[in-house]
């Protein structure tokens, strides 16, 4: 296996590869980190990796009185993940990519990435001002099957769609417009599906592809029959995702 040492970006959220990563970043450990990015060649690819968080919070305390009036607010690269980071993230995660990384005067950055491939979390290191990750690869197998369960995810993928937005709502996307490469199929679905961040981890660790899909499958005919019985549902959107906060 390969292994790397990246900037880790923790979040309350689940990257797939593939996906766009919008952020917006103003915490001084997420503003150093970016800084060190800016320092690589826009020719190459500015690499950190985003784990959910399985313990913890995303922000910092950054006033007196939050979440204790007796105490003062944490800081550092660790703070608001306890004594061991390590325990604190879901053990895998995803390297993105930053194709942008926008400074606004106030010092925050405007940030949009993309995941590129799954890794595992072998330690975090918080001496530096940002954490840092060592970080193995993960590759992934087809598995068996992928190719026919990716067309059987398309069409229950639809109907969940369908179910969500109204059967009259015309911003659908055409069926000839989705990918078809299992792979793609596995990740778009993952991600634009309503699911809690503990049901999106369970797909991205999916040993394969064919596993992932096939719990995909699982997921969205059971959402599909619950939504059906529902007498309103709650405005979603499924192609826009608001920026992540850190």
């Amino acid at each position: 296996m390969t292994t790397a040492r990246l900037p880790l970006f923790p979040l309350n959220a689940v990257l797939f590869p593939g996906l766009v990563l919008p952020l917006n970043v103003f915490e001084e450990r997420y503003r150093a980190m970016m800084r060190e990015l800016l320092k690589t060649d826009e020719s190459e690819p500015r690499r950190f990796a985003v784990v959910a968080i399985r313990d913890g919070h995303e922000v910092a305390p950054t006033l007196p009185g939050m979440p204790d009036s007796t105490s003062l607010p944490q800081r550092g690269p660790a703070a608001g993940f306890g004594p061991e980071p390590l325990d604190a993230f879901h053990p895998v995660g995803c390297v993105a990519d930053a194709a942008t990384i926008r400074e606004r005067p106030d010092g925050s950055f405007e940030v949009v990435a993309t995941g590129t491939t799954r890794v595992r979390l072998l330690s975090v290191d918080a001496s530096g001002p940002y954490l840092t990750a060592e970080l193995e690869d993960l590759p992934e197998e087809a598995g068996d099957g992928a190719r026919a369960l990716a067309e059987g995810v398309l069409r229950a993928f639809r109907g969940y769609q369908k179910r969500l937005a109204g059967a009259r709502e015309r911003s659908l996307s055409r069926s000839d417009e989705l990918p078809d490469e299992p792979s793609v199929v596995s990740y778009l679905v993952a991600a634009a599906a309503v699911l809690d961040t503990p049901a999106k981890q369970r797909l991205l660790e999916a040993p394969d592809i064919a596993t992932r899909l096939r719990e995909e499958l699982k997921l969205l005919r059971s959402e599909t029959a619950v939504i059906r019985h529902l007498p309103s549902l709650p405005a979603v959107t499924l192609t826009h995702t608001p920026s992540s906060p850190n």
